[in-house]
């Protein structure tokens, strides 16, 4: 569940939320409950609340731990998808069925992978947005608009865990107690804002999305890179990455908990010339990692012996345009049409109260700005924002005011 970063007193009236209403459901683990509760949840009623508990502070893979439902008529279930691998029978009971999901993005790869594939869904955190509420994690929601305060206590806990303790079983139980009474409350207010068809676009685009490709060079990544400047050096964090990694992914846990991304900027700096002197690097403690020890030593000595062609690069390669923050020198015409056309689109969402990332991709008018086309006539630049995966609300909302912003500064004199 997504929990918002904003900080904003709660609600004083609230009441607490301390059990689902019918109790917390035991754990389904075997097939005849398994059975039972498709059959329950296929005679229910009305859409399905549905939440997923993953373990991304302990475990490598991004799989559900626990999987919650609830629908009318059904009340709530609770699956285990270690011990029910294969959801599906459920998801095909469901197939009818409008799914209810807060911050869909986190969870739909993980309900996938057990075979829950959701023919359409409406995102309450998603509707919050557009909807303009200030706050959109799921408790601040269900405060505000339905009057009850949620226990958010073990959302970053290890859901790998078996038993799970009955404590978070509650806790789980309560993340989809009054989704679809939030799913009322949000669609009642994007009805009366206008915005219901931005949201089903956004909802459908959601379902629509594939998967991003894996990274070219996803060790650029490790936290404190930033020290380590030449290319050999880069070498070594490369390596190190790559074979924490390994053990990482054999031991399925989180590569952090594996070795710190601190550990791995200090031997690529200091270059420890021993297994030993790799021991004494702040983060090698403990009998585990510091077995590890030998095999990390390996790989940097493997990464000191590298030809110089291939070694990494000082600079990541850019996938696009460069951070804009460097256009003012490089592409100053560049950096001119961003610095016309981020206020315009602004201005829009303020008028609108959408967070302006919620009304274009901040990548997709950054892309535009650097290479407009050649005509920037208002359906020209429309036809670009669509083929780059702006929705038709976006479009219509934001083309025209790019366009102008554009052609503006087409007209300008260059700067001498």
């Amino acid at each position: 569940m997504t929990v918002d970063a904003r900080e904003q007193p709660p609600n004083p009236s609230a009441v607490p939320l301390l059990a689902p209403r019918d109790g917390v459901p035991d754990v389904i683990t075997d097939a005849a409950a398994l059975a039972a509760t498709v059959s329950a949840f296929a005679a229910g009623s009305g859409p399905v609340a549905v939440d997923a508990e993953r373990a991304s502070g302990y475990r490598y893979s991004q799989r559900a731990y626990l999987v919650q439902l609830r629908r009318e008529g059904a009340g709530t279930a609770l699956i285990d998808p270690i011990a029910c691998p294969d959801l599906a029978p459920l998801a095909a009971a469901l197939a009818d069925t409008e799914w209810v999901l807060h911050a869909a993005t986190q969870d739909l790869a993980c309900l996938r992978e057990v075979g829950l594939n959701p023919p359409r869904v409406f995102d309450t955190e998603l509707g919050g947005r557009l909807a303009g509420y200030p706050r959109v994690g799921l408790g601040p929601m269900v405060e505000e608009l339905l009057g009850y305060s949620l226990e958010k206590g073990h959302s970053a806990d290890d859901w790998s865990t078996r038993p799970l303790p009955e404590p978070w079983l509650r806790y789980a139980a309560l993340d989809v107690e009054l989704l679809v009474d939030l799913r009322d409350a949000v669609y009642r207010d994007l009805v009366a804002q206008g915005k219901l068809s931005w949201a089903e676009q956004e909802f459908s685009a959601e379902l629509a999305a594939v998967p991003h490709p894996p990274r070219a060079e996803p060790w650029r990544r490790t936290s404190g890179i930033h020290k380590v400047r030449k290319p050999r050096n880069l070498a070594v964090v490369r390596a190190l990455w790559e074979h924490r990694d390994m053990l990482a992914r054999r031991r399925d846990m989180t590569p952090g908990r594996v070795l710190p991304d601190a550990a791995i900027i200090e031997s690529a700096v200091s270059l420890p010339t021993t297994v030993q002197l790799l021991r004494g690097v702040p983060g090698f403690s403990g009998r585990t990692r510091s077995a590890d020890a030998v095999g990390y030593h390996a790989a940097l000595r493997a990464a000191l012996q590298l030809p110089e062609d291939q070694l990494p690069a000082s600079q990541p390669p850019h996938d696009g345009p460069p951070p804009a923050k460097a256009w003012e020198r490089s592409a100053p015409e560049a950096a001119a049409r961003l610095a016309a056309a981020r206020p315009a689109v602004a201005a829009i969402a303020d008028e609108h109260l959408i967070p302006v990332e919620n009304l274009l991709s901040p990548d997709l008018l950054r892309r535009l700005c650097w290479s407009p086309p050649a005509q920037l006539d208002d359906d020209t630049v429309a036809e670009t924002l669509r083929v780059s995966g702006a929705r038709l609300w976006q479009v219509e909302l934001t083309a025209h005011v790019i366009a102008s912003a554009l052609r503006r500064e087409a007209g300008r004199p260059a700067a001498l």
